[in-house]
């Protein structure tokens, strides 16, 4: 079955609605989503290494634009914002986020940025505790888009498309894993 969803997957990434399908998973993931850009970014890299640096930064804009969303629905919608972050675990309410981003402010969209902990639990955060937006766009563009770079260079190199066929389930296994001890990392931490 996995395999099979593999082989959908990059015929679909090299199809006409595939970039905008990149755009609006990486909108959308920033502020509510729950799945990651990387899950159509990676067998589009795959399917047309050619087109990397394009899916890179079209994720990476997406990205960024739906953490401009999610960074308004704190700012704007707190009552929202909250019930959101209360919905993904993190209930300790806009006194405990305008501590953890008093505390440590910068280097929260900087870490988080780059990891798999889901990007919105940021987003949103950033909003309630009313952080610096220009601060918080400049950092979100460089963690995103050096992720998604990042990935985009590691999948574009020729043997990579054997690595992942032969590996598929071991690799999903381990980003399964890495999302795991994330999100296990935020509930300690947070």
């Amino acid at each position: 079955m996995l395999r099979a969803l593999y082989d959908r997957l990059l015929s679909l990434a090299s199809g006409r609605w595939a970039v905008p399908a990149l755009a609006a998973v990486s909108f959308a993931e920033s502020a509510f989503l729950p799945i990651p850009p990387d899950a159509l970014l990676a067998p589009m890299v795959l399917a047309r290494r050619d087109r990397a640096w394009l899916y890179a930064l079209v994720c990476t804009v997406g990205s960024v634009t739906g953490g401009l969303f999610g960074y308004a629905i704190g700012f704007y919608l707190a009552p929202l914002g909250l019930k959101l972050l209360a919905l993904m675990g993190h209930s300790g309410g806009l006194a405990s986020f305008q501590a953890w981003y008093a505390r440590f402010g910068l280097w929260v969209i900087l870490i988080k940025g780059l990891t798999p902990i889901p990007y919105k639990l940021v987003t949103i955060a950033s909003g309630l505790a009313h952080f610096n937006l220009a601060v918080f766009v400049a950092a979100s563009a460089a963690t995103r888009g050096a992720r998604f770079f990042l990935e985009a260079a590691l999948l574009q190199h020729p043997a990579a498309k054997g690595l992942v066929d032969k590996h598929l389930g071991l690799m999903l296994g381990a980003a399964v894993l890495a999302v795991i001890v994330a999100l296990a990392a935020v509930k300690l931490i947070g």
